[in-house]
Parts: structure tokens; C-alpha cells; sequence
């Protein structure tokens, strides 16, 4: 049996509905745990940029908002589309609210933790706006910390893209 990838686990969009992660088989994806309220939220910008900069057969981004620090993402799924749109023009897939921490964390971020965790090899998230790099073949390529900017990961999605 092959090994699990990212491209393996399904979560559901803003609206609820199933979203087959496997529909970004064969791309490089940056996925973020968002929140609105967040010193780290400006990176809304750098991560839209990023998302406009490269093709999108080939790259993505994916936003999953959660509540978990400090209560920094208090609004329904529709609100926080509606921050994200109006506020920082975000055209990337902002999914639904999740938790990545703890016993309700989603599977795909247990995944995640578990192929790359942080610092002295913490699986737990610290913050918002923690980044993953996920290669072509659903593999995690790198965890980044909560105050990478977007702008600093580029050289490694283009290495990504190359591999």
C-alpha cells in the first residue's frame, strides 16, 4: 500500500460541501492556518500575491481558518469569506473553519504535524498563520513558523515547482 499523502484526505469548503484534496493532485500547495483578527493577518496580502504569481495548474493555496489562538477567528464560514474577499481581495480557497490542535484537530493537519513537526520536534501548532509546503507528490516539503512571510517561502515553491 502506497504511503498516505496530502492529496488522500477531504475537508469541506465555506459552504460545507465536500472538497477532495486530491483535486490539487500533482500541484506544490501552501496551506495556512488562518484567522482574521491576528497581528499575523496582513499576510492575507503576501499569500494572494504568491497565489497570483504562479500558474495554477501547477500551485495553490489553501487557507483553513481556525479558532484556537486566541480566539482570533470568532466568525461563521461566511463571514470570514466575506473578511477575506473585502479586505484583502483573497481569490485563493479559504476552506472551513478547522482545528489543528487537539482531539477535534483535522485529520489532514494531524497528517501534517506528524511528517513535519516544529521546533524540537513539537507537533503542536503554536500560532496562526503556521505554513506547510506540500510537494507535488502530497508529501510535506517544510513547516514554516507563524512570522514567515509569504515572500520568503517563494524561492522554495519554485523549487518545489522544479522537482
Amino acid at each position: 500500500m502506497a504511503e498516505q499523502n496530502f492529496f488522500d484526505f477531504n475537508v469541506k469548503d465555506s459552504t460545507a460541501q465536500a472538497y477532495p484534496l486530491a483535486q490539487h493532485k500533482g500541484k506544490v500547495v501552501l496551506v495556512v492556518n488562518v484567522a482574521s483578527k491576528c497581528g499575523f493577518t496582513p499576510q492575507y496580502k503576501g499569500l494572494e500575491e504568491l497565489y497570483r504569481e504562479f500558474p495554477k495548474d501547477k500551485f495553490t493555496v489553501l487557507g483553513f481558518p481556525c479558532n484556537q489562538f486566541g480566539f482570533q477567528e470568532p466568525g461563521s464560514d461566511s463571514e470570514i469569506q466575506q473578511f477575506c474577499s473585502m479586505t484583502y481581495n483573497v481569490s485563493f480557497p479559504v476552506l472551513a473553519k478547522v482545528d489543528v490542535n487537539g482531539d477535534k484537530s483535522d485529520p489532514v493537519y494531524k497528517f501534517m504535524k506528524e511528517k513535519s513537526p516544529g521546533l524540537l520536534g513539537i507537533e503542536l501548532i503554536k500560532w496562526n498563520f503556521t505554513k506547510f509546503l506540500i510537494g507535488k507528490d502530497g508529501q510535506v516539503i517544510k513547516r514554516y513558523a507563524p512570522n514567515t512571510e509569504p515572500a520568503d517561502i517563494k524561492k522554495d515553491i519554485e523549487t518545489a515547482l522544479k522537482a
